[in-house]
């Protein structure tokens, strides 16, 4: 028996295991590789985990890094946004900082915590995958 057989009615090559034929298939790349960022792998975490078909869906066509790029760059802006609104807010400003550091980094401390929430749930657990 041959290691490798092409079948031309679907033009896909074949690769002999143990007893039978397996198609040689592979992933399709991307067009362009960019790193994930914390936010990113913790969405995709939460895909491999709670929505594996959609996990599965994105990895096959290849849109799997864009995706999570893109989500790691909403989540990243969405903090930063949530934090400076909200110390505005809460007139935690740099005249606290600099009259009272400690109570300024426990109030900052509690406002990224809260932003990190609202990011977890707006963005990484509640995100709608456009495939």
């Amino acid at each position: 028996m041959d290691k490798y057989i092409y079948d031309e009615s679907n033009g896909l090559w074949y690769e002999l295991q143990g007893d039978y034929y397996i198609p040689c298939l592979i992933l399709p790349t991307e067009k362009e590789y960019k790193p994930i960022g914390l936010w990113g792998q913790r969405h995709k975490r939460y895909l491999q985990e709670h929505k594996r078909a959609v996990y599965i869906t994105f990895l096959t066509s290849g849109k799997l890094n864009c995706y999570l790029t893109d989500i790691d760059e909403q989540a990243t802006e969405m903090i930063f946004r949530l934090v400076e609104q909200m110390a505005d807010k809460e007139s935690v400003t740099e005249q606290l900082k600099v009259e009272k550091p400690m109570l300024w980094v426990g109030r900052m401390n509690e406002i990224q915590t809260r932003a990190r929430e609202i990011v977890y749930v707006d963005i990484i657990y509640k995100q709608k995958c456009n495939i």
